[in-house]
């Protein structure tokens, strides 16, 4: 616990024109990797080093057969991360602190903005995925300071 700096909320909270790989349709679902780590649900991170990426990937869920690998996507949390250390209080919830592009080095579909809400600081964000022919899918993140934390400021 002594190198925690933090805990990170990540909420997967859609995927948009996923790839269809039943006959029909897809049952899609999301694993989230991080230092090895494997997660399937909206989940808490601890965080001790803000440059190691979050990985998700996507996959269909199959009854008969091996799931099907549907993309993947990385997120940077540096970004975040910046307009944490501003430390920035009691501005108007809906205060846009921050905007990130998409870029060849990130998998942002869309501009994705750092946001105030009560009191707290989320990101939006829209996600390419890498390594197939289409799909996004929809996350937040948020950042939580559990005591006894070294914190990023």
């Amino acid at each position: 616990m002594e190198n925690l700096l933090g805990l990170l909320r990540l909420r997967v909270r859609r995927g948009i024109n996923i790839a269809i790989r039943d006959t029909r349709s897809s049952d899609p679902y999301v694993v989230v990797t991080m230092a090895g780590q494997k997660w399937n649900d909206e989940l808490t991170l601890s965080i001790t080093d803000v440059n190691v990426p979050i990985n998700l990937a996507v996959y269909d869920s199959d009854t008969f057969s091996a799931d099907d690998k549907m993309g993947e996507a990385e997120i940077d949390i540096r970004p975040y991360v910046e307009c944490l250390r501003m430390g920035l209080e009691n501005l108007p919830t809906g205060t846009v602190i921050t905007r990130v592009q998409p870029s060849r080095t990130n998998c942002l579909a869309d501009e994705s903005c750092c946001v105030w809400d009560n009191g707290r600081i989320l990101q939006d964000m829209f996600l390419r995925l890498r390594n197939v022919e289409c799909g996004e899918i929809e996350v937040q993140i948020e950042w939580i300071n559990p005591p006894g934390c070294k914190g990023v400021f």
